[in-house]
């Protein structure tokens, strides 16, 4: 299923200089007006036990996500893996491998940004949870490895141990595309906002999150993380979900969910299987914080976060 929810938001533009990284680079100096936007495509795949079969269908949605109109393509976290701690070693593979090179050619072949939900990365004996970003060319543009591991003990049963398998990443990610200034996280993540105050403070517009939250914290917590670290930081945020597979030995919650710089829902997917087509201003930012400016005004002589 492909819908599209576009959203603009007109408006004088506010030159910055995240301009440079722009394909309208120079427009400024024209005189010219314009919005600075992005088409952004949240692919909502149902992972499979049958790996090629998943991978097909990730190209599926990625080639009508590009026909669409698409400009960023965004996949969930274990997009090819189902999300269960026997399989992550039988579905690891080296950066560079078989997954790497068919997302390089995707993003080249679609002529779209792809941020490629993460994999299983194997590096020796260790194993991290990779995401990896081509841009409209193949090449490479970032890579980030899952900083904080997801650890859970709930009441109801619900129990699990990421660094049982996996090694945490050591760097934040940012990196810059000719459509805006882009930070990255997985999952996890979304629960220290201290790394996404990081990753605004170097200049991110648009931060997104690959994840596979559980139904039980999904249905209390998904929303508000979102919204909440976008509001927290006057920005962009999009948590992008597998579908949800009952055969698959993990249900998620699914609902990938944009959020905007005031902390409203932009679009949000349901459970199954779904690309939902989302354009953003990236100018919101800039006014959202001119009307209401806490990200300008912290006091860092008290709280300092990392630049």
């Amino acid at each position: 299923r492909l819908s599209r929810n576009i959203v603009a938001n007109p408006g004088k533009r506010h030159y910055t200089g995240t301009e440079r990284n722009n394909r309208h680079f120079g427009a400024a100096e024209r005189g010219e007006t314009f919005m600075r936007s992005a088409a952004i495509a949240m692919c909502q795949i149902q992972t499979e036990a049958d790996r090629s079969a998943t991978l097909r269908q990730a190209e599926t949605m990625i080639r009508r996500a590009a026909a669409e109109g698409a400009e960023l393509v965004v996949l969930p976290e274990m997009f090819f893996c189902p999300y269960v701690t026997e399989r992550f070693r039988a579905f690891a593979e080296p950066d560079g491998g078989e997954a790497c090179a068919a997302m390089a050619d995707w993003a080249r072949e679609n002529r779209v940004v792809l941020v490629g939900g993460t994999f299983p990365e194997r590096e020796g004996e260790r194993l991290y949870n990779t995401c990896v970003v081509y841009d409209e060319s193949g090449r490479r543009l970032a890579k980030y490895r899952k900083t904080h591991l997801f650890e859970i003990d709930l009441k109801d049963g619900t129990a699990f141990r990421e660094s049982d398998t996996f090694t945490p990443g050591s760097e934040l990610c940012v990196f810059d595309t000719r459509l805006g200034r882009i930070g990255l996280a997985v999952c996890f993540d979304l629960r220290f906002p201290e790394l996404f105050r990081a990753m605004a403070q170097r200049g991110a517009e648009l931060i997104l999150v690959p994840a596979q939250f559980t139904v039980k914290t999904g249905s209390l917590h998904w929303e508000k993380l979102i919204t909440m670290r976008a509001l927290d930081n006057e920005l962009f945020v999009a948590g992008v979900s597998a579908a949800r597979n009952p055969a698959s030995g993990y249900t998620c919650w699914g609902h990938s969910l944009l959020a905007d710089p005031f902390g409203g829902v932009l679009a949000e997917c349901g459970t199954g299987p779904e690309c939902r087509i989302v354009k953003i201003d990236f100018d919101e930012i800039a006014r959202v914080r001119a009307q209401l400016p806490t990200f300008l005004h912290p006091r860092r002589d008290l709280y300092p976060v990392a630049d």
